[in-house]
């Protein structure tokens, strides 16, 4: 079995850097990185209650907005995604535009299928899932 291929990304624009400047510019800077579109997520914090916001490669699958909790193929899932189990109830924002939506985890028979379509957008999270041992998920962000 080869071990999938993995590509270092760009990391000069993160974390809250990146949030800002993607609010700053309506997503002129930040939506294209490293060669993949990002949106914003923002999430209600399940131990603070506020808002909790984070840039996030996605791709689509019809409306749908599709997400990895991958956070690099660490041990633990992601606190959006924590956020996430606790209130499936958040916003995106797509460059200018922002959604109200429901977050749902792909079921066990949907997942193939869309770890497929958000693999061939960032190839690096086959290798993500070989860092650990937990399944990392495919978060579906339907509008609502």
């Amino acid at each position: 079995m080869s071990t999938p291929s993995y590509q270092a990304p760009d990391l000069l624009l993160v974390g809250d850097e990146h949030v800002q400047r993607y609010r700053e510019t309506d997503g002129e800077v930040g939506y294209r990185w490293n060669g993949v579109t990002t949106l914003l997520l923002t999430t209600t914090g399940r131990k603070s209650g506020q808002p909790r916001t984070t840039a996030l490669i996605f791709a689509r699958d019809g409306d749908d907005f599709l997400v990895v909790a991958s956070m690099g193929g660490a041990p633990k899932h992601p606190l959006w995604y924590r956020n996430l189990l606790a209130d499936p109830n958040a916003e995106i924002q797509v460059r200018g535009e922002k959604f109200k939506v429901r977050a749902s985890t792909a079921s066990d028979e949907d997942k193939p299928r869309l770890w497929g379509i958000v693999a061939r957008a960032w190839p690096n999270y086959n290798t993500y899932q070989t860092r650990t041992e937990r399944p990392i998920p495919v978060v579906v962000l339907s509008p609502v």
